[in-house]
């Protein structure tokens, strides 16, 4: 009998990470050997959470090539490769598209239309895809057709003040958002109980669920606190390299259930 495991794709940081995409920050100096060391921990902390974890290579033409998450949405029923809106990041495409294909059939957002994974949420069969300055309403609605044959419903959500719609918003529960009400207007988010993010810590609403644990970032003590009251079972790393270049924990990994 054939079993499944769940499948974590992440990518090396890249020796060119300094030149990243930046939207809302400013540019500070990135510290690579740290930001190996940080991205080892992570994919540690992936794989004690149960992944199976396969790391592909990242040339120095691909500066932003750890934020993984970008390049594809993946759904049990398929895998859809994406255009990412940096025309720089395109080049990241085929490597995650060959990774991919032996574990999904693969679907491709064709121009005009342009999307980051990380503006798409997905819980259940809802699918909330953020409007943002990489995201587009053609993207949008290509995503929505070659979903809807598969039960799924899509919600446009639009994004102010950050990056990403998962900059905003990130799932923690079956039934639980993690967000920051002043970068989405959560009323598009009907039927979730929200954990809005303490005030002094606006970027802390990126959280990466794996099984029943949540990895999330050392930075944001008083949101981690709001979150174990909860009941959030928490696994905290530092990001603080990634999160220079506008990444976060969700960012640098495609996880997914595979055959073992």
């Amino acid at each position: 009998m054939i079993g499944h495991v769940l499948a974590a794709i992440t990518r090396d940081i890249s020796p060119a990470m300094a030149s990243c995409e930046l939207t809302h920050l400013p540019r500070t100096p990135i510290d690579l050997d740290r930001a190996r060391a940080q991205h080892r921990d992570y994919e540690r902390a992936l794989a004690e959470a149960g992944c199976r974890v396969e790391r592909l290579p990242a040339g120095p033409d691909m500066p932003d090539a750890v934020f993984v998450e970008d390049i594809a949405i993946v759904l049990d029923e398929l895998a859809i490769i994406t255009r990412p809106g940096a025309e720089s990041r395109r080049v990241e495409v085929p490597a995650l598209a060959a990774a991919l294909e032996p574990h999904r059939r693969l679907r491709f957002i064709a121009a005009p239309g342009t999307v980051d994974g990380g503006d798409v949420l997905v819980c259940g069969r809802r699918m909330f895809v953020g409007v943002s300055s990489r995201t587009n309403a053609e993207a949008i609605a290509e995503i929505r057709q070659i979903v809807a044959p598969h039960g799924y419903t899509v919600c446009a959500v639009r994004v102010r003040g950050c990056l990403h719609l998962k900059s905003a918003v990130t799932a923690v529960g079956d039934d639980t958002l993690l967000v920051n009400p002043q970068w989405i207007a959560t009323e598009s988010l009907g039927g979730f109980r929200f954990i809005e993010v303490d005030p002094a810590e606006p970027a802390a609403a990126n959280a990466l669920r794996v099984g029943d644990a949540v990895i999330y970032p050392s930075a944001f003590p008083r949101t981690a606190e709001r979150l174990a009251r909860s009941g959030v079972k928490l696994r905290t790393i530092d990001a603080s390299e990634v999160a220079k270049a506008e990444g976060a924990v969700t960012c640098c990994s495609v996880i997914f259930e595979a055959e073992s």
